[in-house]
């Protein structure tokens, strides 16, 4: 499925020559939660060990091949939302892959500090007062002023009275949701290759398993 030049920065793409008409691309799309443990040990995984050492060091993968992080947010996690606010204030602000990547990477390493008992005792714009200083600190240009002006809630009605407008990523959270629920994923982490869900990819896969069916299926 396509994505809308705003999350342009969701695709992690290998390769950039303009020379000439881009070959096509096989693309694995991964439906991820930030709260979900299963979804950051196939994502680590995946960014820390599969990409750089099998993939990005191999043309013959890593020019026929892009993955896309589709954020799946899981309601029955009430922070899930808000985690997820602060990954599409990051790609607002920078519409950066590599940097969108690098606050992924931190925001599933930090995920435990985002789970129900972790957030009990704190207020939602605190939550994002946590969310965006963490944002600032893995990207090092990244305003954490800026990131929590685009996740605050306000203590007072809008002009025209509202008192459910939500923040400045609302539009995008209900854009991402709108994909994912065109698609019927639910589960999470799901891998959906070249438009058919792979249900064969697991987030316990080692590295070679992941690089067995890499080197079968990209091709």
């Amino acid at each position: 499925m396509a994505l809308p030049p705003k999350l342009s920065a969701h695709r992690l793409t290998f390769s950039s020559s303009l020379t000439s008409a881009p070959e096509p691309k096989h693309t694995i799309e991964l439906f991820l939660d930030y709260v979900c443990p299963f979804s950051a040990k196939l994502f680590n995984h995946l960014y820390n060990n599969i990409i750089p050492k099998i993939i990005s060091p191999n043309p013959s993968l890593s020019s026929k091949v892009d993955f896309i992080i589709r954020q799946q947010i899981q309601p029955w996690h009430p922070s899930s939302t808000l985690v997820h606010e602060a990954a599409l204030a990051v790609l607002q602000l920078t519409n950066s892959p590599a940097k969108f990547y690098q606050f992924s990477s931190t925001l599933f390493a930090h995920q435990k500090s985002y789970f129900d008992i972790s957030l009990v005792n704190e207020t939602r714009n605190q939550t994002y007062r946590r969310l965006a200083k963490l944002a600032s600190d893995t990207i090092s240009d990244l305003d954490e002023e800026a990131v929590y002006n685009l996740l605050a809630i306000p203590s007072q009605p809008g002009e025209d009275g509202a008192l459910n407008a939500g923040n400045a990523v609302t539009n995008d959270v209900k854009l991402i949701t709108k994909i994912n629920r065109l698609l019927g994923v639910h589960v999470t982490p799901t891998v959906i290759f070249n438009g058919v869900v792979a249900n064969e990819i697991s987030s316990g896969w080692t590295e070679e398993q992941w690089k067995e069916w890499l080197d079968k299926n990209i091709v």
